[in-house]
């Protein structure tokens, strides 16, 4: 059981420990400190990486109160839109409600002066129809009561009897 690695000799021993101190003293004087610098700037990135985080986390909850902000307005704003929207529309039906009944009664009275235009011109044409039968009726009374010489004459004396007696 005569094995170096496990039982090293003097010599192995003595360059083992000069190898590791050269080691130590290299490391100690650029490896460390290089290590450190790079462990301490990894640590401030780390530190201002949640320093942004907790930024950013305090930005989104303020952005998501003002979006629920914005969301709430957004509403009042689209019910008041709605609003003013439905009664411009009552508003509108209205007045056409109102201008249909103005045109009714317009032309429920233009159609009464129109019939009752009708109606006088069909009763004035229906005194007229009635005199032109008269006249008619009187002419051919008289071309009958006259074709008779006789009776003609008989009968101018009664007319002329009673203008004379009026």
């Amino acid at each position: 059981m005569n094995n170096p690695l496990i039982n090293p000799g003097l010599g192995v021993l003595v360059f083992m420990l000069i190898a590791f101190g050269l080691l130590a003293f290299i490391l100690g004087k650029w490896g460390w400190p290089l290590m450190l610098k790079m462990l301490k700037a990894r640590e401030e990135e780390i530190a201002n990486s949640l320093s942004a985080a907790e930024k950013a986390r305090e930005e989104m909850r303020l952005l998501k109160a003002g979006n629920e902000e914005l969301l709430q307005q957004a509403k009042r704003e689209r019910e008041e839109m709605l609003l003013s929207a439905r009664l411009a529309s009552e508003q509108v039906i209205e007045q056409a409600k109102a201008t249909a009944a103005e045109e009714a009664n317009r032309i429920i009275e233009s159609a009464r002066e129109s019939i009752n235009y009708e109606k006088l011109k069909a009763m004035h044409e229906l005194r007229n129809e009635i005199g032109n039968i008269s006249i008619e009726i009187a002419e051919k009374l008289l071309r009958s009561e006259l074709s008779d010489k006789e009776r003609a004459n008989a009968l101018i004396d009664q007319e002329l009897d009673r203008i004379h007696l009026n």
